[in-house]
């Protein structure tokens, strides 16, 4: 397994696959770093290069997971490593509940510890979901968007694509926002967001980006 980054959120995506027990052959990608060391934690190797991914691919497997945030470099990573002949695979930690009706979790998503997810859900491809986040049912978190850590979604919410949810904000139920949009930390969402819309405060405050 590739996972793309080897700095942050790639420290905590490896220990989803340390809980479970899933460390042969993990290696991690960084080619923007200049300070990076070549393994991390002086036992995994990070690949520097094109190169070295696909020659990994060939020999080794071609599943990679996202270690990055950010919706937008996320998606265009998880495009460049799909052109190299990547498979993009998600990470989900064992100590995420995830009910067992009617949910569907699209490629590449990263669940992380805590993380409660009831029933009738749709979680897109890509999507960052980090720690202690809730989401209500008959809920939609569109490809690409990144819930921070201790969001809560309430019931039928449909949130778009490549969104970033802020630390600890709350969507109140019914609520639907836009894509691209931006929700600051703390902020309470008691309005449908247009797309491409900033929105901070208690209660939200909508700008245009």
């Amino acid at each position: 397994m590739v996972i793309i980054g080897a700095k942050g959120f790639a420290k905590e995506v490896l220990e989803i696959f340390n809980q479970q027990n899933q460390l042969e052959d993990l290696v991690f990608f960084d080619n923007v770093s200049d300070d990076i060391p070549d393994f991390l934690y002086e036992r995994f190797p990070i690949l520097k290069s094109e190169i070295e991914v696909k020659k990994y691919f060939k020999e080794i497997g071609n599943n990679f997971s996202l270690g990055i945030g950010n919706p937008k470099v996320r998606q265009s990573l998880s495009k460049l490593f799909k052109n190299w002949g990547g498979e993009l695979v998600s990470v989900i930690s064992p100590f995420a509940h995830i009910g067992e009706f009617n949910n569907l979790i699209g490629n590449g998503s990263s669940i992380m510890t805590g993380t409660v997810i009831t029933n009738s859900i749709y979680i897109g491809e890509g999507c960052l979901i980090n720690l202690n986040c809730t989401i209500g049912h008959d809920s939609i978190i569109g490809d690409y968007s990144e819930l921070s850590p201790g969001v809560h979604i309430s019931g039928n919410v449909k949130i778009g694509q490549s969104c970033f949810i802020g630390t600890g904000a709350v969507i109140l139920p019914g609520i639907e926002i836009g894509d691209n949009c931006i929700i600051g930390a703390g902020t309470l969402v008691t309005k449908n967001v247009e797309s491409n819309m900033k929105v901070i405060g208690v209660p939200g405050v909508s700008k245009r980006i």
